[in-house]
């Protein structure tokens, strides 16, 4: 067993790992290198003898090289949780719209490939991965003349795990045929998120990829940050402002409606719930409604407490003051109506 980093090794972006076995190869996301990090999009490794991609989670920074994998001649299957499935050609697309300018015709076309390559799986679920060969075998029969046909064996059996970093998002255990178990985390999640469940360690691995993006710093603990908006909110309120708030569509915008919603229902006194009834929480982007959309389709992977939540009648990223924008010229309308 070896294994090459494509990207993640000398900054943060561009996630790209390549498992090799004497039974086959296995590519862990294809990301695409951002901001500093930059570099061209072309994938410069051999691609044609990767038995299957498998996907941790759906940022771009970990699945937006998978059109130019394709481009290099990739067909071989790409597995990922049923989420990220979801996920992933919506993401795609905005990219390809965004970095390439494609028409919709165009960015159809890749995505009805990349569809037609997913093969999702459930968490928690053991899923064999087989190489096919192509090299003809002679198969000896008393009864049947020699025959030629395609070989499959198992390169590993893989298993996704919840990582509580976003919707779908997976660390992924590969057990090879000779008992070593690898895993790859993909990006994790904190403990104490109020929508996703913790993420909960591996119960070993003889080999462990690790991110370390954020390895270095000390998380803000979830209360702090809800108290921190809190006071955000109540000064603007106070001075007459506007705040805008830019975050990931995937993540982070979900977090921010949860953490609103329950300031606005939980944590607010008679005389701020009179004032902050008035204020419009504006979700301005289309990508990120779709998302949002999601999230609430997948409800079965929210945490406990904000299932219980949903129980409890309230709809956490869905409720009555928050209003979304679809088009461009709704979105006009707001910044004109923000500059007022």
């Amino acid at each position: 067993m070896n294994i090459i980093h494509h990207g993640a090794k000398d900054g943060v972006t561009g996630s790209c790992h390549q498992l090799n076995t004497d039974e086959g190869k296995l590519l862990i996301d294809c990301g695409l290198f951002q901001g500093d990090e930059s570099k061209p999009l072309n994938i410069d490794f051999p691609v044609k003898d990767i038995d299957a991609l498998l996907v941790t989670h759906t940022h771009i920074d970990h699945i937006g090289r998978i059109p130019w994998l394709l481009a290099a001649g990739f067909r071989a299957p790409i597995y990922c949780t049923e989420a990220t499935a979801q996920l992933m050609p919506m993401m795609l697309d905005d990219g390809l719209r965004l970095q390439l300018g494609m028409k919709t015709r165009q960015r159809k076309r890749v995505l009805n490939l990349i569809r037609s390559l997913i093969r999702p799986i459930k968490y928690n679920t053991w899923t064999d991965i087989k190489r096919a060969s192509t090299a003809s075998t002679q198969i000896a029969s008393s009864s049947k003349s020699s025959a030629s046909g395609p070989i499959t064996s198992t390169i590993a059996s893989i298993r996704f795990k919840p990582a509580g970093h976003i919707l779908g998002s997976s660390y992924i255990e590969v057990d090879l045929p000779n008992g070593e178990r690898v895993v790859f985390s993909g990006d994790l999640g904190p403990s104490n998120t109020p929508l996703l469940p913790d993420p909960i360690s591996p119960e070993r691995a003889d080999v462990l990829v690790i991110e370390s993006t954020y390895g270095d710093k000390t998380h803000e603990s979830i209360a702090s940050r809800a108290e921190r908006l809190k006071a955000l909110i109540n000064r603007s309120l106070s001075d007459g402002g506007v705040i805008v708030i830019p975050a990931f569509s995937v993540g982070r915008t979900q977090e921010l409606l949860f953490d609103i919603e329950n300031l606005l229902a939980t944590s607010l006194t008679d005389d701020e719930k009179r004032t902050w009834s008035t204020i419009p929480v504006i979700l301005d982007s289309p990508m990120a409604a779709k998302v949002t959309e999601q999230y609430r389709a997948f409800k079965s992977l929210w945490s406990q407490e904000a299932k219980t939540i949903l129980d409890s009648g309230r709809h956490p990223l869905a409720f009555d003051q928050c209003i979304t924008i679809h088009t461009h010229r709704d979105h006009i309308g707001l910044v004109n109506r923000l500059k007022q």
